[in-house]
């Protein structure tokens, strides 16, 4: 009997592969895309979708090589996700949206900002990709876990070997225990060694102490965007947060033009796992009140 306890997802055809994504709301509803990190999917929004769908046509991708979505034969790095993710934008047809993201997409989502400043209509966001000077500015109680992920050799036992990432990590980085169910759904996409080459190369990219120098680069340009950027934002911080704390979330936030900070209850890294409904209602509460209503209506056209 299969333990796969998600829906079977529609995918697009992308490149060399393909890219699954779930959606929620009426199709010609303003967009509100949906970006995920590592090792999730968007199974990680299942909650928060129906919260939001109301008021928008929610669109949550797999990236490539997680959940439901293809895993061609490519490096991974977060090059390799821009890519992918702007041929799924084009293939689908989404030239402006609204963007939901956590994690590495995050990080997407911010790069994409910056290329495409015309395309991102308010940003809600947590626990989210930054530069980081030193591993001082790391997790501290996973600075050696993270350290020994981009170690070469060690990183791919802990992770190929042992897989570590969904059976340690994710848990850990969440405050309820997730259910045998829940961990399967996470587990399904990485049952093989070389199927978890996606989870082990997103640590290896994270822009700690000016490595890797490319990632870097782009991440601090994203971020100067972002700084300068006028659209809505919103964010998210757990308490006491993984990547990110209550106190930096508020500096941060500080920081930004038009940006709206929502402190949450007990919260590490996986918030959506913990508060989908606070998420969701506060999504669809912004969302609402920058005017979501006016917005041109798409299509997902594929």
């Amino acid at each position: 009997m299969s333990v796969f306890a998600d829906v079977s997802l529609a995918k697009v055809d992308v490149l060399d592969s393909n890219i699954a994504y779930r959606e929620a709301g009426e199709a010609d509803a303003p967009v509100v895309l949906f970006l995920h990190g590592n090792p999730t999917s968007s199974y990680v929004w299942r909650n928060v979708l129906p919260i939001v769908a109301p008021v928008a046509h929610c669109i949550a991708p797999d990236l490539i090589g997680f959940g439901q979505s293809g895993k061609p034969d490519i490096e991974y790095r977060f090059a390799d996700h821009v890519r992918y993710l702007d041929t799924f934008l084009e293939r689908a047809g989404i030239t402006s949206a609204y963007i939901v993201a956590q994690d590495w997409g995050t990080g997407l989502a911010f790069n994409l900002a910056a290329r495409k400043p015309e395309f991102v209509r308010g940003l809600a966001f947590m626990e989210f990709i930054r530069p980081m000077p030193t591993w001082n500015d790391f997790i501290p109680d996973q600075v050696k876990t993270f350290q020994n992920f981009r170690t070469p050799g060690v990183g791919e036992e802990m992770i190929f070997e042992k897989n570590l990432f969904i059976e340690g990590v994710l848990p850990a980085a969440t405050v309820r225990t997730l259910t045998d169910e829940e961990m399967e759904v996470y587990r399904e996409p990485f049952r093989t060694r070389e199927s978890r080459r996606p989870v082990w190369k997103f640590p290896n990219e994270l822009p700690i102490a000016g490595e890797p120098k490319d990632v870097c680069a782009t991440i601090e340009a994203a971020h100067k965007a972002l700084a300068e950027s006028t659209y809505p934002k919103l964010l998210f911080a757990g308490d006491p947060g993984a990547l990110i704390s209550p106190a930096f979330a508020e500096q941060f936030a500080k920081g930004l033009k038009s940006c709206n900070l929502v402190k949450l209850r007990s919260g590490l890294h996986y918030l959506q796992e913990d508060h989908p409904d606070v998420i969701g209602a506060n999504v669809k509460e912004w969302l609402l009140e920058i005017g979501i209503g006016s917005s041109p209506k798409q299509m997902l056209s594929l």
